[in-house]
């Protein structure tokens, strides 16, 4: 077999076997760019994204986390679930199944495809871009949920499981234009915001995507997994004049705190775990922090106006999976939380980080530059609780220590003082300060107006 198809049948045996022993459950499954990737991993070091292995770091995290900010990083995300819809009703399925008015969807076009449940809270969430007249790709952290409302109903679509036999590569920040105009030798100044086209690296066909996950000028290159070797050594090649950086799954999901956007998985529990679309890739366990839920798993779901993915102008008309619960909630005033950051008090998160140097009982440590699974704090106002706190993270761009937090808006206001728990139950708490802050946390750059660089 070619790269390309042990790719594709690890990748199957992986979800196969998913229910086998560990050792024959989990063949080692890499990104299709391992080969490349192992030249600069010089640690050794893995992590599991979904079932893909990716390098922890390459040059160090420190470094990899400010790269988006100082000159741009190439990062890895095709452990991300992909899914090509197609058919006369693929477009139709697809806007039932998500909030997005999907009526104007140009060829190329992005939209942000967040997906909720009957009851209104979000069941998965990712990009949706439309690659022909009646074709789609949908990237996600999880796919399953989709794949399973399309085989409870009659829709004239059918959806492909193609992860294995595509890479997605983000190359974000500053540099990222002129390094990919390097790299595919043309001006990529016509692709717009949240827009996409084909392009060529040597010959290759690759799909430019104009994104900004990192809050920065920002792009992804999509393109088969038969060149993602070949791809991505190109890339860093082309960009290394102008400093990039190759980004470790250490550093990877940092910024998505500085700009402020939550993450399935991470930020919220899907609503999806409870039924057959249950997502696959995510890890088994209970969530860390000090937060305990009074109401069960629901406590850890969230409304899209809880995220910031509500709708400005009320509830449409439209038809689509979990309106009428929306609408419910909308004359009933939920939700009335909201997302905003937090500033963490540097005095207070040293105490914890210099704890293994005391005396006393010792607090969960922190990891850095965040942990690597999800943990949600609980936050007080005056002893009582008034949100709950995630994705802790360092961010050496900001010199300081963030996170999200879904709030009560009576706290919300930029300024106000809070305290987050930290800990598990049972541990040696510490109550740690922070300050609410607006979101994001650093200058929204997704929208650079490229044709003046």
């Amino acid at each position: 077999m070619d790269a390309a198809e042990v790719q594709r049948s690890t990748y199957e045996a992986v979800l196969r076997l998913r229910d086998a022993p560990f050792v024959t459950r989990r063949p080692a499954y890499f990104s299709p760019a391992a080969a490349a990737q192992d030249e600069s991993n010089h640690l050794a070091s893995f992590g599991a994204f979904a079932q893909t292995l990716l390098p922890l770091e390459y040059t160090g995290w420190v470094e990899e986390c400010g790269a988006h900010v100082t000159s741009c990083y190439v990062g890895d995300w095709s452990s991300l679930h992909k899914v090509v819809v197609r058919g006369p009703q693929a477009r139709a399925f697809l806007a039932w199944l998500g909030m997005r008015d999907l009526s104007r969807f140009e060829l190329g076009q992005i939209k942000h495809h967040v997906q909720l449940d009957g009851n209104g809270w979000v069941a998965s969430e990712g990009i949706v871009c439309r690659v022909g007249e009646e074709e789609f790709l949908y990237t996600a952290g999880s796919a399953d949920w989709l794949l399973w409302q399309l085989g409870q109903g009659s829709w004239d679509a059918e959806a492909e499981d193609v992860s294995p036999d595509l890479f997605i590569f983000g190359v974000q920040g500053p540099a990222a234009l002129d390094t990919l105009e390097k790299l595919t030798g043309e001006s990529l100044r016509d692709i717009g915001f949240s827009r996409s086209r084909p392009s060529r690296v040597d010959g290759v066909p690759v799909r430019v995507l104009r994104t900004g996950i990192s809050g920065e000028l920002g792009y992804e290159l999509h393109g088969s997994a038969a060149h993602a070797n070949a791809i991505w050594s190109a890339v860093v090649a082309s960009g290394r004049p102008l400093g990039i950086r190759e980004l470790g799954l250490r550093s990877q999901p940092v910024q998505h705190i500085e700009a402020g956007i939550a993450t399935n998985g991470l930020d919220y529990l899907p609503a999806s775990v409870l039924t057959p679309g249950a997502p696959r890739q995510f890890r088994r366990g209970a969530p860390g922090g000090s937060f305990v839920p009074e109401n069960g798993v629901t406590d850890y779901f969230r409304k899209p106006g809880e995220l910031g993915w509500g709708f400005r102008g009320g509830v449409p008309d439209r038809e689509f999976l979990g309106r009428d619960a929306l609408a419910a909630a909308a004359a009933k005033g939920e939700p009335q939380r909201t997302l905003t950051g937090l500033r963490w008090n540097a005095e207070d998160v040293s105490g914890i980080l210099t704890a293994l140097l005391g005396e006393g009982d010792l607090p969960d440590p922190m990891e850095l530059p965040r942990g690597r699974g999800p943990a949600f704090d609980q936050v007080l106002a005056g002893g009582r609780r008034v949100g709950v706190s995630t994705g802790r993270t360092v961010s050496v761009n900001l010199r300081s220590t963030i996170s999200l937090v879904v709030i009560d808006p009576g706290h919300a206001s930029p300024g106000t003082e809070v305290v987050v728990l930290w800990g598990r139950p049972g541990t040696a708490q510490r109550e740690v300060r922070a300050t609410v802050t607006a979101l994001p946390f650093k200058p929204d750059r997704r929208r650079t107006d490229v044709m003046a660089l």
